[in-house]
């Protein structure tokens, strides 16, 4: 059964989580204006998963319960569940923004991979573990919080090295009943309002640090844990027309002695595979960060034409404002491409049989987002205009001495009222040019990981060595040159320089999605 958005707010009143904002401590989470935009954008997440011409996108089945799940709590076993993925992403965040609920996904498919591969090297049961509780959140319909991120003091210092361990979180006890954790966890998106936290490992751990190469699930409101949280978006400002109603909270983690069961740990020591379940984790949630900047694209987009219009301007017929809105156009849609050909070369985990998004078409598309996002919001910017951030505050359209001249002066187009013109050029200096742009902009350039990491994972993965020995056999250096030799249709592993790195796996196609329903972009 799934939640509706009222179901979820209600939910949240079952718990009592500390939770602390501007420096007072927040009675109910539920009823805190603050908080509000980011309850609604995740509010939307289950409102679409009942709508039924949006269920081929919005809900799947989960293979390990047969039950219908909601798409953000779903395991992909296919290349056709990635690509519905990167379309239910980019339809909720085409009205949200940031809907938050990608990154559990995001994690729960790591985790199911993570799980079976510690199993099988070790002979735990981490997976039987995982499955229950996957269920569990999936039958309820939670929401969950993705606790990655540690706080990691002096950068420069492993995690056992630190002078204050607190700095990354990591057990500090064990016995027959569980594990006991402190440290801390920043950047955790949507922090004050989830049902649960997942917490993960942010780096490869050595062996020193195996204490802190620990996955586990903890309720919001475990005592010992407390969550210092920011408002979500622009909650209550006049000129906020997007970011009032949607934003996205984050919140730092301070967990203090927090008793974890082990039917709730699913990794306690083996720092062996910590760098495996944070790759596996990047990898996939890259995969669903080029959705979601392709829905906020297609908000700066749409903005873009109807500032044009507003303005008195035809793209189609000014040649300058036509090339910018291309532009944009092409960034959007470039890195978009990216995701789907990541889903369209995904290939099935050796343990786990779920599908990894290609790792090279993921990082590039992430690379491609994480910088032009800056290059989109400039475009923005060249064809609306300066109206955008020196236009009157919105009081001023209701003052009886200045209401009727502003109407009639700041009008431009005939056909376009002086109220239209206006809300869009306030709604795109929120999107573009206000606090909660830069926040996008941040979460886009270092969301999923910095761009040096993207830049390694892409050399890591690239099958240069596949190049080499094309250009060895047509110098005749290497394989003879044979105009009748056989041409392979698939991507061969290759070696990499020195490292003899394997490239992706050959494409496999599967349960494509269905088609796009009525209305969707």
């Amino acid at each position: 059964m799934f939640m509706s958005a009222d179901d979820y707010r209600e939910s949240l009143r079952s718990h009592r989580p500390v939770v602390y904002l501007d420096g007072r401590r927040v009675d109910s989470v539920s009823d805190e204006p603050a908080f509000a935009p980011g309850i609604r954008a995740l509010g939307v997440t289950y409102d679409f998963a009942r709508r039924d011409e949006l269920a081929p996108l919005m809900t799947a089945v989960q293979h390990t319960s047969g039950k219908v799940v909601n798409r953000m709590l779903h395991i992909d076993m296919s290349s056709g569940d990635l690509l519905n993925k990167l379309e239910a992403v980019r339809l909720l965040c085409q009205e949200t923004g940031c809907a938050q609920r990608y990154l559990a996904h995001d994690a729960l498919g790591a985790l199911f991979q993570s799980s079976r591969r510690v199993d099988a090297a070790t002979g735990s049961a981490y997976s039987a573990r995982f499955d229950t509780w996957l269920h569990a959140v999936q039958d309820v319909d939670l929401s969950i919080g993705i606790a990655m991120t540690d706080a990691k003091g002096d950068r420069s210092l492993r995690p056992h090295q630190q002078s204050n361990p607190d700095t990354y979180l990591h057990i500090v006890a064990r016995d027959a009943r569980g594990i006991t954790i402190s440290g801390t966890k920043a950047i955790v998106t949507g922090a004050p309002y989830m049902h649960e936290f997942l917490v993960m490992p942010g780096r490869q751990m050595g062996p020193e640090d195996a204490d802190f190469a620990v996955c586990c699930a903890v309720p919001c409101d475990a005592p010992g844990l407390t969550i210092v949280a920011r408002p979500a978006g622009r909650p209550g400002e006049k000129t906020a027309l997007f970011s009032n109603r949607y934003g996205q909270s984050t919140g730092v983690l301070i967990f203090d002695q927090v008793f974890v069961p082990w039917e709730r740990v699913f990794l306690a020591g083996e720092w062996q595979h910590s760098g495996q379940l944070t790759w596996d984790y990047a990898t996939h949630h890259r995969h669903s960060c080029i959705a979601a900047r392709a829905g906020f694209g297609d908000l700066l987009i749409g903005a873009g034409a109807l500032m044009c219009e507003a303005n008195g301007f035809d793209p189609g017929k000014e040649t300058h404002l036509r090339d910018q809105m291309v532009e944009l156009i092409k960034i959007v849609e470039g890195f978009y491409a990216c995701g789907v050909a990541a889903s369209t070369y995904a290939r099935a985990d050796a343990y786990s049989g779920s599908f990894m998004p290609e790792p090279v078409y993921s990082n590039i598309g992430k690379l491609l987002l994480a910088n032009q996002i800056y290059d989109m919001q400039r475009i923005a910017h060249y064809v609306s205009g300066g109206l955008i951030v020196t236009l009157p505050g919105p009081d001023e359209d209701h003052n009886p001495v200045t209401a009727a001249r502003l109407a009639d002066v700041l009008r431009a187009a005939p056909g376009v009222p002086y109220d239209k013109r206006i809300q869009t050029a306030r709604f795109m200096e929120d999107l573009t040019a206000s606090y909660q742009a830069g926040w996008y902009s941040v979460i886009s350039l270092h969301g999923g990981g910095s761009p040096a990491a993207m830049k390694q994972e892409i050399w890591r993965h690239y099958p240069v060595g596949d190049k080499v020995a094309l250009v060895e056999r047509l110098l005749d250096r290497g394989v003879a040159a044979d105009p009748e030799r056989p041409i392979t249709l698939k991507r061969q592993p290759g070696r990499c320089c020195a490292k003899g790195c394997s490239a992706p796996g050959e494409a496999v196609m599967t349960d494509l999605p269905p088609a796009r329903p009525s209305g969707l972009s």
